[in-house]
This record gives structure tokens, C-alpha cells and sequence, in this order.
């Protein structure tokens, strides 16, 4: 808890400048408050007194102090209110910067056991109200500390025995205040969860929303998000009903002191211990002890909130990445291409079966090798493991003999093109999404490389040509012209080492045969996977590795392996057969 707490007062050290004028700004706001009262009391006095010939211009006088006080705690409270709320969005900009930076940096194997749009919570919903309490906490600490003491000070000053009256009530309300707060963060912290619940299940349902009306689940859907709307409802009544219990019973407490001043004072009045003014005095200087405590409760949910947010997100940001640079990492040069895993083993977790136990293979530099089997025997998984994606469990990959993971992880990737099954483009044009691949690549780089993926004849015939805005995800373009994008971002980063996780399975026997000629030109000049569900795609491969549920059944060319007649020639045939 140290560590966090010095965590959260690091967000303002940036800002300590701006901090302390808006601190210095809330004093001011609090001590004019607090003089307000005495010069009432000071008028009153002058009144009661009769000092009528000298009266009316100490009242002038005193009118025209307290127009100056309100003017200047005008600007104070503009100052207050508007740099203040600057401040907590920078710092809320700041807090989401590096939020998202680390989001870049945790593994595949996270986001494999995380929701969505849980994070997309993170990021949005819970650093808005930590802002909040960044901006509010400190301001509404020295403003009501500021009145509640000083306040204290001067009640006690006017009658020792009243103020002590009113501060009897005093350790009854915190006692309340406590258990009803305690309850409080409980039920926020409820609330928030399942605020993370329903973005979840709203960014799952729109995202799958072509899935959900092409077989007419629309009412499944709606079942479904209503179940985590009520669910959501529910630990809202919960806040609500504490938060009920908390202000009416402050005002129930306000109340009895009140009524304990009016009836002291009048008694006071009458045994001639306290004069009228000092029980108005008395009665006006409630209100600024009493303010406080009534803003106690929005103070402790803002604080609660807060709190509640900024443990979820350090929660995130202690989470430490499966994947990072040792500290001896070393950046690749001269890269050949070289693959070798050793006796590696693999599974997504501890108390899952091993994905791949034991396995050894050895690629050479140029290779061209085919990945087939059965699915769920480990292809991906196998290929995913040469990027650092995932860690190995035990052996190790080695890449032109230095281990990944003794190598940085920007230099390992940079070395690796990788196109997927499932494509993903990103809202924007053509030419932005195929420029991913190398960033400072100019024009004709990026069609050079679409020509090399088949896919320039196609981005001509779009209205606005490669600056064509293809929507979010490229929803308006087929299956096999997003994969053919995909493709060209690839072909245009060029690295030494490629991997196809079946990436010519969206595209038509036209466009695949190109797309086939294409990526054995290129793997010509570099070590290329290729994971394929079409085996006739293969045949040219260097070797072909066939695997099982067990391991590495059987290895070699397309005709060794049909000469075989083993797993490999089985599965050739039956695809034959379709």
C-alpha cells in the first residue's frame, strides 16, 4: 500500500506548480468564508451597541470589505474550478498514456484470460472518476478542513461551553459516517466490476453483430445484456440505499445540533452569558461547521471511487509482461534465418495438458516448410513461439543459434512477418493498412508490394483507389481482399523470417494460385512457415512437417510423404476425395 500511495502522488509531480495555486486558491475560498460571519458579527455588534452616529459609515465600510472579499473569491473560485479540472485532465491524460503503453506490452497469454471491453473501462470510465478525485480530493480536503478548524477555533472563542455542545454530536457521527462509507466502498467496488461486465458484453455482442443476425439470436443477445444490466442495477440500489442511510442520518444529526444551539444559546441569552449577536454569530458559523459534514458524504463516494479506480489500475500496471528483454538482450545482426527449438514443451497453462511436449526441429536459413495435421495439435501455437508470443515451457527456440529469449523482443519481431487466418485491418485507408507493415515506406514501395499480393488490380477499382477508407476492421471489403492486405503488409516489411498461418484460406483458386506463386518466389530469400489447411498449397514446400497430438509424426517432401502412405498421404487423399 506505500508503494501505491507514493504511486498516486506521483501523477501530480508534474504539475506541483499548478497544484499549489489551486491549493493556495482554496484557502482563500475557506478564509473568506470564515470572515464573512465576524463581520457580521462586527455590524451586528455596532447596531446593538448604539453607536448609531458612527454606525452607518462602519457599515459602508464593512459593505464595501466584503464586496472586495466576494470579488476576490470570485476569481479564486474560477481559478479553482477551471485550472483545477485542467489539471486532473492532464493528469488523466498522463495516466492514460501509460495505461495504454503498458497494454502494448503484456502478452498474448493476458489478453487470452481478459475481456475487452473490461479494458476499455480501464481506460475510459475508471481514469474519468480518478481524475475526479485527483482535481476534487485535495480542493475539498483544504476548503472543509480549513472551515471545520478554523470554524472550531473561533465557536470556541465566542462560548467555550456551546461549541463543546455542538462537538459532543461529533464522535457519534464519525462512528456513522464509518460504517456507512465502509459499506459504501464495498458496494463502488461491486458497481465497478460489473460496469466492466456490460461493456464486455456489449463490445462482444456489436463486434459478432453479422453472427448474431445471420442466425436471428438478436433475443439471445438482448437476454444476455439485460442479465448484466440487472445485475448492474442491482449494485446500484446497493449504493443507493447506503448512501441514503449516510445523508439522512448526517441531516438528522445536523439537525440536533442545530436545535441544541438554538436551545442552549436561548438559554444562554437569558442567564445574559451570550448576547444576541454571538447566537446569531454562533448560529451563522453552523452552517460553515456543518457544510463539512454534509458534503462528507459526496467526499467519501468520490473518495471511494477513486480509491476503487486507481487499485484496478495499478492492479494493470504491476502486472508484468510474460514477455520482456533480459537484461543482457541483444539485438540481431546479420540475420540468416536459422530456426532450432529443443526439446521444447508448451501449454497455455499450468493446469492444462501440454499443447507440445518434447519437441525438436531444425530449420535452415531459406527453408520453405509446411506445417500440416489435425486441428488443435499445436501449428499455430508451434509458430507462435518463434516471436515470443508465448513463452516456451521448458527446451528452448533458438534463432540463428542465439536463444529468443536472450534476444530483444523489437529486433526478434522486427526479423518476423507474420499474417494470420483471422485478418485484422485497422479503420482507414488502403493505403495506411498496407503501410503498417514499414511505416516510412513511400508510394511506390506499397504498391509494389500489393502488385506481389494480388491486390492492386482490385484497390484500382475502388472509387478513391488506395486512399479508399475500407471502415472498422475493413468491413468493406471481402474476405479475400482483406487477406490479400494482410498479405501486402507482409510482403512490404520483407523480413527474413515469414509465417502463414493459412492465410490463403479466404481466397478464391484463382487469386490462391497467385498468392502461392508469390509466396515461393519470396521464400526464396527468406525461412518461411507455412501453416496450411489446403495441402494441395504445399506441394512445392522443402519439407513438410506433419503433427500430432504425440509430436513430429513425419517429416519430408510431398512425394516422400505419399510414398510414405502414413498420416500425410491419408490426409492428401481424403482432400482429394472433396
Amino acid at each position: 500500500m506505500k508503494f501505491r500511495f507514493r504511486k498516486f502522488l506521483s501523477y501530480y509531480k508534474p504539475y506541483l506548480g499548478l497544484f499549489f495555486s489551486v491549493m493556495l486558491c482554496a484557502a482563500v475560498i475557506a478564509g473568506i468564508t470564515l470572515v464573512f460571519p465576524l463581520l457580521t458579527r462586527y455590524i451586528t455588534k455596532t447596531v446593538l451597541q448604539g453607536n448609531y452616529n458612527d454606525a452607518f459609515s462602519q457599515i459602508l465600510r464593512t459593505g464595501i470589505v466584503m464586496a472586495g472579499l466576494i470579488a476576490l473569491q470570485l476569481l479564486c473560485s474560477f481559478y479553482v474550478d477551471y485550472r483545477g479540472h485542467v489539471m486532473g485532465a492532464m493528469m488523466e491524460r498522463d495516466m492514460r498514456n501509460e495505461l495504454f503503453e503498458h497494454y502494448q506490452k503484456l502478452s498474448l497469454r493476458f489478453y487470452d484470460e481478459q475481456k475487452t471491453g473490461k479494458l476499455m473501462s480501464r481506460i475510459t470510465n475508471d481514469l474519468l472518476s480518478l481524475s475526479e478525485l485527483y482535481h476534487h480530493g485535495p480542493e475539498d480536503y483544504v476548503i472543509y478542513s480549513f472551515k471545520f478548524v478554523g470554524t472550531f477555533v473561533i465557536l470556541f472563542g465566542i462560548n467555550i461551553k456551546l461549541t463543546l455542545a455542538v462537538f459532543a454530536f461529533l464522535p457519534f457521527m464519525a462512528a456513522f459516517s464509518f460504517y456507512f462509507t465502509k459499506r459504501m466502498r464495498i458496494a463502488l467496488k461491486i458497481n465497478w466490476d460489473r460496469i466492466g461486465d456490460i461493456n464486455a458484453q456489449a463490445e462482444d455482442s456489436l463486434s459478432g453483430i453479422r453472427v448474431v443476425k445471420s442466425f436471428v439470436n438478436e433475443e439471445i443477445e438482448k437476454k444476455k445484456f439485460a442479465l448484466q444490466n440487472n445485475r448492474f442495477l442491482e449494485s446500484r440500489k446497493s449504493i443507493y440505499k447506503n448512501e441514503a442511510c449516510l445523508y439522512n442520518g448526517m441531516n438528522t444529526f445536523i439537525q440536533l445540533i442545530t436545535a441544541s444551539v438554538i436551545v442552549f444559546g436561548g438559554a444562554s441569552i437569558i442567564n445574559a452569558s451570550l448576547d444576541l449577536a454571538d447566537l446569531i454569530t454562533f448560529l451563522l458559523y453552523i452552517g460553515n461547521l456543518i457544510e463539512p459534514i454534509q458534503k462528507l458524504n459526496h467526499v467519501a463516494r468520490q473518495f471511494q471511487e477513486g480509491i476503487a479506480c486507481f487499485e484496478r489500475f495499478t492492479d494493470i500496471l504491476e502486472t508484468e509482461p510474460e514477455s520482456k528483454d533480459s537484461p543482457d538482450a541483444i539485438a540481431l545482426k546479420n540475420v540468416q534465418g536459422n530456426i532450432q527449438f529443443r526439446n521444447v514443451g508448451f501449454r497455455y497453462h499450468e493446469n492444462y495438458d501440454y499443447v507440445l511436449k518434447n519437441l525438436s526441429l531444425d530449420i535452415k536459413s531459406g527453408d520453405y516448410i509446411a506445417l500440416v495435421g489435425s486441428s488443435g495439435v499445436g501449428k499455430t501455437t508451434l509458430c507462435s513461439l518463434i516471436p515470443r508470443f508465448y513463452e516456451v515451457c521448458e527446451g528452448e527456440v533458438l534463432f540463428d543459434g542465439v536463444n529468443v529469449r536472450d534476444i530483444k523482443l523489437d529486433s526478434l519481431r522486427r526479423n518476423i512477418g507474420v499474417v494470420h487466418q483471422d485478418v485484422y485491418l485497422f479503420a482507414g485507408t488502403i493505403l495506411d493498412n498496407i503501410r503498417y507493415g514499414k511505416p516510412d515506406a513511400g508510394k511506390a514501395e506499397i504498391v509494389e508490394a500489393a502488385k506481389k499480393a494480388n491486390a492492386h488490380e482490385f484497390i484500382m477499382k475502388l472509387p478513391d483507389g488506395y486512399n479508399t477508407d475500407i471502415g472498422q476492421r475493413g468491413v468493406k471489403l471481402s474476405g479475400g481482399q482483406k487477406q490479400r492486405l494482410s498479405i501486402a503488409r507482409v510482403f512490404l516489411k520483407n523480413p527474413p523470417v515469414l509465417i502463414f498461418d493459412e492465410a490463403t484460406s479466404a481466397l478464391d483458386n484463382e487469386s490462391e494460385k497467385v498468392i502461392q506463386d508469390s509466396l515461393e518466389s519470396l521464400a526464396k530469400n527468406c525461412t518461411a512457415f507455412v501453416i496450411a489447411h489446403r495441402l494441395s498449397t504445399i506441394r512445392n514446400a522443402k519439407r513438410i512437417v506433419v503433427l500430432t497430438e504425440q509430436g513430429i509424426r513425419e517429416q519430408g517432401t510431398h512425394e516422400e510423404l505419399i510414398a510414405m502412405n502414413g498420416t500425410y498421404a491419408h490426409l492428401y487423399n481424403m482432400q482429394l476425395k472433396i
